[in-house]
């Protein structure tokens, strides 16, 4: 094996021909492949923590706001912590915890009889109600007067 000059324009595999010598792992290929490859400087690594924390950030708190409606709320909380957790140990531990409960709770809920289950649902509508015309309300907006002077005017 002869090891040519980089003048040559063969740097590629004069770096193949080292690393297969050296007895380094292989670089691991996809996408952990390059976050390795980022993470390998401290300003990739620090950039890194920073956007995944911003971006994680974002879908927590915007699945938090959503939870109450109609939707993907806790999938997005989810999604959200599963972001956070490439690059947070705590987040993996809180997303690991919340697989936990949320197992549990289903669970739980699967046991129960009819009455506890329309006792959940009337609690769950309630509280989206009231989260509902408390939004509705701080944009100057108040259902219950729309609805009183509908109902009077027919």
């Amino acid at each position: 094996m002869q090891i040519q000059n980089s003048d040559t324009g063969e740097a590629d595999v004069i770096k193949d021909e080292a690393a297969a010598r050296s007895g380094m792992p292989a670089r691991r290929r996809g996408i952990q492949g390059r976050l390795d490859g980022i993470r390998a400087t401290r300003t990739g690594a620090l950039t890194l923590k920073i956007v995944v924390g911003i971006i994680g950030a974002v879908m927590v708190v915007g699945g938090l706001i959503m939870v109450p409606f109609p939707g993907p709320g806790w999938l997005v909380v989810f999604a959200g912590l599963a972001v956070l957790s490439t690059e947070f140990h705590w987040a993996r531990k809180l997303l690991e915890f919340g697989k936990r409960t949320l197992h549990a709770w289903t669970e739980w809920y699967k046991r129960q009889g009819w009455t506890v289950r329309i006792l959940v649902l009337i609690v769950t509508l309630a509280a989206a109600g009231a989260i509902v015309y408390a939004g509705l309300r701080t944009l100057g907006i108040d259902v219950i007067e729309i609805g009183l002077n509908f109902v009077q005017t027919r």
